[in-house]
């Protein structure tokens, strides 16, 4: 059974993934810490704009997770995958220094009719559990 993740994005990169420009999504940290591991091809996803609502779902077609990262390593993930990341210089030197990250690559991604949502802290990613779920899945 696949599991459910709530993702939140900048609205620059949610347009670029619903545009098509952006086929993989990209998390990095310091630390390990969830979703680091969490994430498998055929879990769904659901994008909510930073500050705006859940308007756009797609399916995980293929994920890498990394650790034990280096400033070095970084920049070959840069190299080779920032065509369908579409991550600015900015976004790459801000990850120099993370140990641990992890590549989703996008499939059937389809806007959704908007849902707001009550969510009050900074996860910038959920994974959804019955318990916690802000009523998206009913």
């Amino acid at each position: 059974m696949a599991t459910y993740h709530l993702v939140i994005l900048k609205k620059t990169y949610l347009e670029a993934i619903l545009a098509g420009r952006k086929r993989i999504e990209s998390r990095f940290t310091k630390t390990r810490r969830s979703p680091f591991g969490q994430v498998c091809v055929g879990d769904k996803l659901l994008f909510k704009q930073s500050g705006g609502p859940v308007c756009a779902r797609a399916t995980v077609a293929a994920v890498k997770n990394f650790e034990n990262l280096t400033p070095e390593q970084i920049i070959k993930l840069k190299e080779r995958y920032n065509r369908h990341i579409g991550g600015s210089s900015e976004y790459w030197q801000s990850r120099a220094d993370c140990a641990y990250g992890f590549l989703v690559w996008l499939d059937n991604i389809k806007r959704i009719e908007p849902v707001r949502i009550r969510k009050k802290d900074w996860r910038a990613w959920v994974v959804l559990t019955e318990k916690e779920n802000f009523g998206l899945l009913k």
